[in-house]
């Protein structure tokens, strides 16, 4: 037989292989559902944990925690206000009160973990995700909804809770924080700064270059990714080929990856990375390996790419519900104590309610202003064709009331 004729052969088995294996194939949803759902077993062995998923308290020869009852139901409230913030938020977006929302459900015990393992005097640069971090840097929670709103740019002061404005642009806050690091060691101060960002922003330059700076100039900077999963649609298969936190090997500096549902494990890891950083030993990553329960934002439904399955495998990893079933066994908790936070979590969501109704309406002329300093022909017709379209509501409404 030719060449040719043995190679077409082959082509021809190759083919019918594929044929088969596309069949025997699970679809693409489950495909991408599986992808990144959890580590292998010998990534589990690296992962930092100090309460299992059914809220057994455990060691870990590195990272270790002593906490008080007081301190442990204090992490437990402030989880509980947080996710019954965020649901409040997601709630008045979907009745028109706000433009968007990023919901934080399921990465309660990441953010405020890793927010209360931070001093007064750390500096926080976050995505536009991190509600948790800002309720334990004291922004109020009804501040973080302006934006969202589209009445403001940032309602709060960066400087006076050190925790700067939310970032929409992805990862382009952790060349903010490198160069406040840097910054910070210049002045020859002991604080230390924090980068939040996903896994998707992993995949931006922005974030290499901060890696690179940061450990070139040895700047005493925690860089805390929040690995839930999904970079919107796509797995975190699709964004690298190794785990995240290893990443930092190649930049000359160490990662860990932290189970990202264990508030414990969380406070212990990034408090470990924060003293790292302050007593001149440079920048460390943080890999919190979690889940994103809900959407990625209020325009996004994860139903078209991820399965039931796999959520409600993470559900039974809620972090919630870990320390809790952790502060029952242990007596640390009563029933008066639990109903207590129920009824301050109600008391805040109609608190946030209020406040955001209470908000003025966004000008929406405003998007024309400031585009050009001198103006623009362009911009001016714009402007004349949406009021004109904005008018044209208020005349049908007066054409309803007069029939």
């Amino acid at each position: 037989m030719t060449v040719e004729g043995t190679a077409q052969r082959k082509s021809t088995r190759a083919g019918s292989k594929r044929t088969a294996a596309k069949k025997a194939s699970p679809t693409k949803k489950a495909t991408e559902a599986k992808a990144g759902s959890r580590p292998d077993q010998a990534e589990q062995d690296q992962l930092v944990q100090l309460l299992t998923p059914e809220g057994k308290r455990v060691e870990h020869p590195e990272y270790a925690i002593d906490l008080s009852p007081e301190e442990l139901r204090g992490l437990y409230r402030d989880m509980v206000l947080t996710r019954r913030f965020d649901a409040e938020a997601t709630t008045l977006q979907r009745q028109g009160e706000l433009g968007l929302w990023a919901s934080l459900l399921g990465q309660e015990a990441a953010q405020i973990g890793s927010g209360r393992a931070l001093r007064d005097d750390d500096y926080v640069f976050p995505t536009y995700r991190e509600h948790g971090v800002a309720w334990c840097r004291g922004v109020d929670p009804t501040n973080l909804l302006g934006m969202f709103r589209g009445v403001n740019h940032g309602g709060w002061d960066p400087n006076s809770n050190n925790f700067h404005l939310y970032t929409i642009v992805i990862g382009s806050q952790t060349l903010h924080a490198t160069g406040y690091a840097m910054g910070v060691q210049k002045d020859g101060a002991d604080s230390a700064v924090i980068a939040y960002f996903g896994d998707g922003a992993s995949s931006q330059g922005d974030v290499a270059e901060s890696f690179t700076f940061s450990a070139v100039y040895n700047a005493p900077v925690v860089f805390f990714c929040q690995n839930n999963q999904w970079a919107i649609s796509e797995p975190t298969e699709r964004q690298t080929r190794v785990p995240l936190y290893q990443r930092a090997r190649g930049y000359g500096f160490p990662g860990v990856r932290v189970d990202g549902n264990d508030v414990l494990a969380c406070l212990a890891v990034t408090k470990a990375a924060l003293e790292r950083a302050r007593t001149g030993q440079g920048p460390m990553l943080v890999e919190a390996f979690t889940y994103r329960m809900g959407a990625h934002t209020t325009s996004d439904d994860p139903t078209k790419y991820r399965a039931d399955e796999e959520t409600l495998a993470w559900e039974a990893k809620d972090p919630i519900l870990r320390l809790r079933t952790y502060l029952e066994s242990e007596g640390f908790v009563d029933e008066a104590y639990l109903a207590g936070i129920d009824q301050e979590s109600e008391a805040l969501g109609k608190r946030v309610r209020d406040a955001v109704r209470a908000m003025p309406d966004p000008d929406s002329m405003a998007i024309f202003e400031n585009v050009y300093a001198d103006g623009h022909a362009l911009v001016d017709e714009e402007r004349a064709q949406f009021a004109a379209y904005q008018a044209s509501f208020a005349d049908a409404e007066a054409i309803a009331e007069g029939n």
